[in-house]
């Protein structure tokens, strides 16, 4: 079964992309062409294919968490524009019986 313009259409809509009749009249048979695509590979995945993310397998590759010195506390809070008790201060949001 073909996609007609006016499956392309109400697509449109769903998405709330405005499609003029040229645009519909040239993506209808582009997507076709994509759903066909993706109905060819669930045809082809069998029980005995495990489903899979990518085609080759991948390890994320993690750097040592070595700790190293931070910046003095005295010269961070010289660059913030409030301090109070040793800490920086910003404007309350919440009320306090919040």
């Amino acid at each position: 079964m073909a996609l007609t313009a006016a499956d392309v259409a109400r697509l449109g809509e769903l998405a709330r992309i405005r499609l003029t009749d040229e645009e519909l009249a040239r993506l209808a048979p582009q997507l076709d062409v994509i759903l066909q695509s993706v109905a060819r590979v669930t045809e082809v995945a069998g029980a005995d294919v495990p489903p899979t993310s990518h085609a080759l397998p991948l390890t994320n590759v993690f750097r040592e968490d070595v700790v190293t010195p931070s910046l003095a506390r005295d010269a961070v809070l010289a660059a913030a524009p409030a301090v109070e008790d040793g800490r920086f201060r910003v404007p309350r949001i919440l009320a306090e019986d919040a």
